[in-house]
């Protein structure tokens, strides 16, 4: 039986590179493995009194999102080299939850640290300049030039995106009050400044955030990809004219 290879014909119209592709597809996915690969290998290498605290790092959200971007861009490379659909849809599945968390991370940790830096980073923790854009810029600018190129367009509209978010947000609540008990303290220094009322208002307004990055990327896939049905509707073996 001959093997069936993905085509123009069958990516989205408003889908600008070809994806799942062994070309640009796989080595932007390789790229980004690469990347939180060496992220993942400082924590490894510098190791702080975190390494042996309840929860390890993924007390931390950065960690959590970077676990999520990783195995994002590991389904993603999954796709590209075996050209599968299924694997393909998992990938922009993760990608709902991945992308708008990172986008989410980078503007709180680079905003939080114009304004304090030991807010969110303790002043006896050091973080090397490169591993920092590692661990707060570069998974959220990887996983949106997966999703502005990459990708399809999310059919996830505000309403389920703001539950996502708030499901992620209580879960993490849940899970650094979990870690404060068997620990004594909380993984960001903002945290032990704010009380209780304070702590859920920083939460619900990051929910909120995260809703409003997911719209604002929808936004900006449109923007990016407004030329690109009319594009491909010229491009020969797009045989369904969209």
């Amino acid at each position: 039986m001959a093997t069936s290879y993905p085509n123009i014909a069958t990516y989205h119209p408003l889908q600008r590179l070809a994806s799942p592709s062994r070309s640009v597809s796989a080595v932007i996915h390789l790229t980004g493995i690469v990347s939180f690969t060496l992220s993942y290998k400082y924590l490894i290498d510098y190791p702080t009194h975190i390494n042996d605290s309840y929860g390890w790092h993924w007390q931390y959200l950065t960690i959590l999102g970077l676990t999520v971007a990783y195995a994002t861009f590991v389904v993603g490379l999954l796709a590209d080299l075996t050209l599968s659909p299924k694997l393909f849809l998992i990938k922009n599945t993760l990608s709902f939850c991945s992308a708008p968390l990172e986008v989410l991370i980078s503007i709180l940790y680079w905003g939080i640290c114009a304004i304090d830096r030991n807010l969110v980073v303790p002043p006896d923790m050091h973080l090397a300049p490169l591993a920092d854009v590692g661990f707060h810029a570069a998974p959220s600018i990887l996983l949106v030039i997966d999703l502005l190129f990459l990708s399809p367009p999310w059919t996830i509209n505000a309403l389920p995106a703001m539950g996502l978010s708030s499901m992620i947000a209580v879960a993490y609540w849940a899970w650094v009050e979990q870690c404060y008990k068997h620990n004594g303290f909380y993984p960001y220094p903002l945290f032990e400044v704010l009380d209780t009322p304070r702590r859920i208002l920083l939460f619900a307004g990051a929910a909120a955030m995260m809703t409003g990055s997911t719209v604002m990327l929808r936004w900006l896939y449109k923007k990016v990809n407004s030329l690109s049905a009319a594009e491909k509707r010229s491009v020969p073996g797009n045989v369904k004219g969209e």
